[in-house]
């Protein structure tokens, strides 16, 4: 092995004393090596012996290989590594088998994304959390309130000759008494079938019902019933708020939320031919529509402050009327008691004053009811009332048509005494007046 540096002098071995040595041409003269040396010009390259591959005693020759032999040519040698122009049959085969596996693969992510009923495309909203389970909603929540509320809530049907009458309920008693409104049982057999907000249904028969407070009673037969809580009419205020509850339009366990938009607003109510009804109600703007009847009307803590019975509507006598936000409720402590005297004696007693309103020179222009007389040994003529007197305000409540008088009259149980403030002639006077039972 060597660095490409003749490292032999002359004479020593291999050549011959005076033979130029490997690198010297003959007869040339010497160079500058680049190792410090002599050594002749290379005809070939400059820097020969610097080449550490060079076989020192290799001829610096050229050999040129002699023209082969006619027939004797080597066979031709091919390069695999070398590019191939590709074939026919590789052309037409590469494109058919990719169009294959794309039409697959395209026909494959369809049907997925068709399945799954989506498209590529961003996705929307948050990754959905647990819902809720309803025993988490809070107690006074609406949704604690309706839940509740809805097991004591019954659909109340009633066949008749022009067919099934259908209303709303509620359970008062674990025995089984409803309370729903007269004019939802008004012409029946008596034999009525309730369902509950589970589904299932029951026969009920009709206890008792009270024309004129449009309360009615009846009666089902299970166990397990669970009866509402009652709350106070008395203690409302507008703007408190509430639930009405029932099935309008047969669509039973609808929840309707509002809020006390008016108290004692008296009602003059009836159908044709039927009794007049008279009842200080609870105004509501809660969605009440028909079959909503006789359904509860609840506070806010879930007890039933009124009972759903009628309600404003912009349509024409005989059609069909809709909720425009205008519905109205007896108080709760007026149907407990009638519902009470019912059960306990088969009918409601009707609360009077013990006087008669309107007739002639009744018109005072809205400033009070004109009494057209005083029964002499009524409630009124024990007050000191008498004929002609102008009620203005009873229990601070203003008197504007005869129909106040009645529906607050009404409104309490007999015995109540109730503060009367009226005009007689020019001068105002205040009495105490102690209602009384009608005698029928």
């Amino acid at each position: 092995m060597t660095d490409g540096w003749d490292w032999r002098q002359p004479g020593a071995s291999g050549a011959p004393a005076g033979t130029p040595g490997p690198g010297h041409p003959p007869g040339g003269s010497p160079t500058t090596s680049p190792y410090g040396g002599q050594s002749a010009a290379s005809p070939w390259w400059s820097d020969a012996l610097a080449d550490p591959w060079r076989d020192p005693y290799a001829p610096a020759a050229v050999v040129i290989p002699a023209a082969p032999m006619p027939g004797t040519e080597p066979e031709p040698v091919t390069d695999p590594d070398a590019p191939r122009h590709p074939k026919l049959r590789q052309m037409l085969l590469i494109p058919l088998i990719t169009a294959l596996l794309a039409g697959t693969l395209g026909g494959a992510l369809g049907y997925a994304f068709a399945v799954r009923g989506g498209a590529v495309g961003p996705v929307l909203g948050a990754a959905p959390g647990p819902a809720p389970a309803l025993a988490q909603r809070p107690p006074e929540s609406l949704a604690g309130v309706a839940e509740r509320v809805l097991p004591s809530v019954v659909t109340v049907r009633m066949a008749g000759v022009a067919g099934i009458s259908e209303g709303s309920g509620f359970i008062v008693s674990a025995d089984g008494h409803v309370i729903t409104n007269d004019h939802v049982v008004a012409g029946g057999t008596g034999k009525a079938s309730v369902v509950f907000n589970d589904g299932s249904t029951a026969p009920a028969t009709v206890v008792g019902q009270d024309e004129e407070s449009d309360i009615a009673v009846i009666k089902v037969t299970r166990t397990g019933l669970r009866p509402v809580e009652f709350g106070d009419s008395d203690a409302l205020a507008v703007g408190d708020p509430v639930l009405a509850i029932g099935s309008p339009l047969s669509l039973a366990n609808t929840v309707t939320a509002g809020i006390v938009s008016a108290l004692d607003r008296t009602m003059q109510a009836g159908e044709p031919g039927g009794p007049t009804r008279y009842y200080a109600a609870i105004q509501t703007d809660a969605a009440v529509n028909h079959g909503n009847s006789g359904g509860p009307l609840v506070d806010a803590a879930g007890r039933v402050i009124g009972v759903n019975s009628t309600i404003k509507s912009l349509v024409s006598e005989g059609q069909e009327a809709g909720n425009i936000g205008l519905a109205f409720a007896i108080p709760i402590n007026q149907a407990k008691r009638i519902t009470q005297e019912i059960i306990g004696t088969g009918k409601a007693r009707r609360t009077v004053i013990g006087a008669q309103v309107g007739g002639p020179g009744s018109n005072t222009n809205g400033s009070g009811v004109r009494l057209g007389a005083v029964e002499p040994s009524g409630p009124a003529a024990g007050a000191g009332l008498r004929a002609g007197d102008v009620i203005l305000r009873l229990n601070g409540r203003p008197m504007t048509e005869p129909t106040d008088l009645i529906a607050l009259v009404r409104k309490y149980a007999p015995g109540s005494v109730v503060t009367v403030e009226y005009r007689r002639g020019s001068t105002r006077q205040n009495t105490s007046v102690t209602l009384a039972a009608d005698a029928k």
